[in-house]
């Protein structure tokens, strides 16, 4: 890992917010990601199942969490196994965990190897009566490819039909969304990282680059900068291209005139940044560019500061509705009328708006949280209205990462990113007359 070892007092205090709404005499399991094929021997670069990740800190394939508070036997109550190491599998893969490094890494004093989890899990589960499974219930989830979770999950069902079954998930996604002050400046320095890289670029567009060189200077300076690189496929949409919401080729030449949408981010030690800009290609907005440029800002400002405790996110998303019809108006996109008729279902504004405003961030990029209760301090959500005219070749999305205060306005951990029009102008300008 690129990163410094992380205070494992952060895993210490979400296991123990896990194990304090499980129900009695229940043991909880968390298994690492696999490491995916692609074919013959190549594999994708492992990611760690961000669950195991925040109950220990462990960053590593074949990997196994028990949590069992109420275990008769102490050193069983919180239970890590992992791929024993060896001086072969150092020399062919790199230093792994150790049973040493794994205390220091998670704060687990039990530490087995992982061939002995089915012998030491068969003496556990005779003890249990029920088993919290780990289940991917994010609302946006894709769950066609079978994990190394669902594997384990239909292993238990089948061997253990007697036990009561409960989610992990809603537990977890309630520990994740509210972020410890640790991961808070974690989240900080994904930001600043992403901050560096809008700098570079600002003295590197101009008329003629390509999509693809952009993604590769923000590589460049990620990278740099201790990050595994993006915590998402990156946008970078010059002209008409910003007007397809997902557009993750990149591989146009930015013309005179464009403005071009980034939607880039860096991770660091596994956690997301978030970041939107539009810059214009050759350092000036037109009137018009602008105007809708300061709509878009105007809309996102407003909205920030309705993040505060308490908010319902679906009442949210309805306000910035409205904030987005006034600014749909005033730049003629539409009219009163069109209000006045519209299918509440599908209001006029989503012509031009047609996404949602925020989402929660942590360590996924659109990470786990419960939608339906109110929104609590130290939570972490995007900002990102925008306004796409496929008409005019112009999309403008802005977009900042924000922590829920206990009382008054979100904290903006991008607040140093150029966002205004006159800003970028001139510092683009700043580089070409050097």
């Amino acid at each position: 890992m690129k990163y410094d070892r992380i205070d494992n007092s952060l895993y210490i205090a979400n296991r123990q917010k896990f194990a304090a709404q499980m129900a009695p005499n229940a043991l909880a399991v968390f298994n690492s990601n696999d490491i995916y094929p692609v074919s013959a021997d190549s594999t994708l670069p492992f990611a760690q199942h961000r669950d195991i990740l925040a109950l220990s800190g462990v960053d590593q394939e074949e990997s196994i969490l028990v949590l069992f508070p109420g275990a008769s036997n102490p050193a069983h109550k919180e239970v890590l196994f992992l791929k024993e190491t060896s001086e072969l599998i150092a020399i062919w893969e790199g230093e792994k965990l150790t049973k040493q490094t794994a205390f220091e890494t998670s704060g687990i004093q039990t530490v087995y190897w992982l061939q002995q989890f089915p012998t030491i899990f068969k003496q556990m589960m005779a003890e249990a009566s029920g088993i919290y499974l780990n289940t991917n219930e994010h609302l946006r989830a894709n769950t066609e490819v079978e994990t190394r979770e669902d594997r384990f999950i239909k292993q238990v069902k089948q061997d253990y039909p007697a036990h009561q079954v409960y989610k992990s998930a809603p537990i977890m996604h309630k520990i994740r969304s509210i972020k410890n002050q640790i991961e808070l400046e974690l989240m900080q320095t994904a930001c600043n990282i992403t901050e560096a890289g809008v700098r570079r670029l600002l003295g590197f567009i101009k008329p003629g680059v390509w999509e693809y060189e952009i993604e590769a200077e923000l590589a460049h300076e990620f990278l740099r900068n201790r990050s595994k690189g993006f915590a998402y496929t990156p946008i970078v949409a010059s002209g008409k291209n910003a007007c397809v919401l997902h557009y993750i080729e990149n591989n146009q030449q930015c013309q005179d005139g464009d403005v071009i949408l980034l939607d880039v981010g860096a991770e660091y030690a596994n956690y997301s940044s978030d970041l939107t800009r539009c810059i214009p290609v050759n350092g000036r907005f037109t009137a018009r560019q602008k105007a809708v440029y300061n709509a878009v800002l105007h809309v996102k400002n407003e909205a920030t500061k309705l993040l505060v405790p308490g908010t319902i996110m679906a009442e949210y998303h309805k306000q910035v509705g409205h904030l987005m019809e006034e600014q749909l108006v005033n730049l003629g996109l539409i009219s009163l009328d069109d209000i006045k008729n519209q299918d509440p279902a599908w209001p006029a504004y989503k012509k031009y708006f047609m996404h949602g405003t925020s989402h929660f961030l942590g360590l996924d990029t659109h990470d786990v949280g419960l939608w339906h209760e109110p929104i609590a301090a130290n939570m972490v959500f995007t900002v990102e209205p925008g306004i796409y005219i496929p008409a005019e070749g112009l999309g403008i999305r802005l977009e900042d990462d924000v922590v829920v205060q206990a009382s008054g306005a979100p904290f903006n951990l991008m607040a140093n990113i150029p966002i205004e029009a006159d800003e970028i102008e001139a510092l683009m300008n700043a580089w070409t007359s050097v």
